[in-house]
């Protein structure tokens, strides 16, 4: 298999998994649960992710730390300004990197094999942000580089078994965060400057139809000391929850399959990014961001919430 297509070998099984959106574990109330600081870095951070051996990897500044569950930490790799990250099915990853302009291809020791998506239809990226991962041997990313409320300039891309970059949307107010429901015909897009998520419908690989709005967000509360209301990083549990790092609010916040809001959650951090789920359960919920503003120091935070998090990992190659 050449290099191209390598990165891709993650289809086996990941349907499968994908299939638990069910009897996942009632959401205990926030009151109930707390938001424990796993490490502290010099910069924001985001792009939370876990491997195969149960390592879990974040992005800031021009790096990627790879952490242990106790908060053990060190420098995995270097590439310019990592963001979003998933693990693949041969112990490979894919960033996004802004500074790069690109969709980056890493090895198991974080060294950078090259880039797996660098243009769309001849124009260059301008910033990657997010990826989500696709059943069907592709990945979803958004880039929002130089989008702005004023400027809806920002695009969401699909590439394809064959690498090759599609064009899935565009004219969007930074979209950030971005998710695949399981069986892959739903994608919930987070577009940061309107404050909601959106949704497509998925009609075939690199095709989706027309945007909807899944969920308007709350404001931010500045009494409160929330300082933004910028969705940002997304993912799911196995019941369909939806858990949103509500950028500068300090909160995850839940949104049930209809898009209700039903629950938030302390994120930690104040200019909360990301999330995922990690753990040997797969229950607990592990929050980045910025200690305050994106200028100062960042943190890796948790919550031991007991509910069953969506698998997103594929299988190891062969298994």
């Amino acid at each position: 298999m050449n290099d191209t297509l390598r990165w891709m070998v993650f289809t086996v099984g990941f349907v499968g998994i994908c299939s638990l959106a069910h009897g996942a574990d009632e959401l205990p109330a926030p009151a109930d649960v707390t938001t424990e600081k796993v490490l502290v870095v010099p910069k924001y951070c985001e792009g939370v992710v876990f491997d195969h051996q149960g390592y879990g990897y974040i992005s800031w500044g021009d790096t990627i730390t790879q952490f242990t569950p106790d908060g053990e930490h060190r420098d995995w790799a270097k590439t310019g300004a990592p963001n979003g990250h998933k693990v693949l099915a041969d112990g490979t990853h894919i960033v996004c990197d802004a500074s790069q302009h690109a969709m980056l291809h890493l090895d198991a020791n974080g060294k950078i094999l090259g880039a797996v998506s660098w243009q769309c239809e001849g124009k260059p990226l301008r910033g990657p942000n997010d990826l989500s991962l696709d059943p069907h041997g592709g990945f979803y990313f958004t880039d929002p580089g130089g989008s702005s409320d004023t400027n809806p300039i920002g695009t969401v891309h699909y590439v394809d078994t064959a690498g090759k970059t599609h064009l899935i949307d565009e004219g969007l107010a930074f979209p950030n965060g971005i998710v695949l429901r399981p069986g892959g015909k739903i994608l919930l897009v987070a577009e940061s400057k309107k404050n909601r998520i959106l949704e497509y419908e998925v009609l075939g690989q690199g095709k989706v139809g027309k945007r909807r709005v899944f969920a308007d967000l709350p404001a931010k509360d500045e009494a409160a000391g929330q300082i933004d209301n910028q969705p940002d990083g997304m993912c799911l549990d196995a019941a369909g929850n939806l858990y949103v790092a509500h950028y500068g609010m300090k909160q995850v916040q839940v949104l049930d399959p209809t898009g209700k809001l039903i629950a938030r959650y302390d994120g930690g951090n104040l200019t909360t990014s990301n999330v995922a789920f990690g753990g040997s359960e797969t229950n607990t919920l592990y929050i980045t961001g910025g200690l305050g503003g994106e200028a100062g120091g960042g943190g890796l935070f948790r919550i031991p919430l007991g509910v069953k998090g969506l698998v997103i990992l594929p299988p190891k190659a062969g298994e």
